[in-house]
């Protein structure tokens, strides 16, 4: 479970990501920083060693990035979309398509949170939209309620392509 007592669902590739930046961070990356601030320490006076003081600064950054990824893979919870059931109807994994009150098309795929970005049509599953579209299916018009007011979205189709 995520610290916010939510569950931290994950698809198979938002977990190789996941895994892929915290083992360049910590095989690559910080082995990297941790040499210049040793050869920037020798270097005499501290205080007023650029090297050393961004490196210290760039070590605690990775440090501070590398325990949030940890925590994140150790809650992640692997939901394949190629598995899931009911594939008529919206759950995690699924890319959807679907209309607005305004005629605008728009095709999304639902995944985690750390998956998420909106510019590649991927959303998190605890976005207003996802939530809205949860457990829809083809054909249904659902209400979202969001800060900018209240829309219809009718699904026009749901597919399981995996992620």
């Amino acid at each position: 479970m995520a610290e916010d007592g939510v569950k931290n669902y994950v698809t198979p590739s938002g977990l190789a990501l996941l895994q892929q930046e915290h083992d360049q961070l910590w095989f690559r990356e910080r082995p990297r920083v941790v040499e210049v601030v040793s050869w920037a320490a020798g270097n005499g006076d501290r205080s007023e060693n650029g090297d050393y003081l961004y490196g210290k600064k760039r070590l605690r950054e990775i440090d501070r990035r590398i325990r949030f990824l940890r925590k994140r893979l150790e809650s992640a919870v692997v939901v394949d979309p190629a598995r899931q059931r009911g594939l008529e109807r919206i759950y995690f994994g699924a890319t959807v398509t679907y209309a607005n009150s305004r005629g605008e098309e728009l095709t999304v795929t639902i995944v985690g949170e750390d998956e998420a970005e909106m510019a590649n049509g991927k959303i998190s599953w605890r976005s207003p939209v996802a939530r809205a579209l949860m457990k829809a299916e083809a054909g249904d018009r659902v209400n979202l309620s969001n800060p900018a007011g209240n829309d219809t979205l009718e699904v026009i189709e749901v597919s399981y392509g995996g992620s």
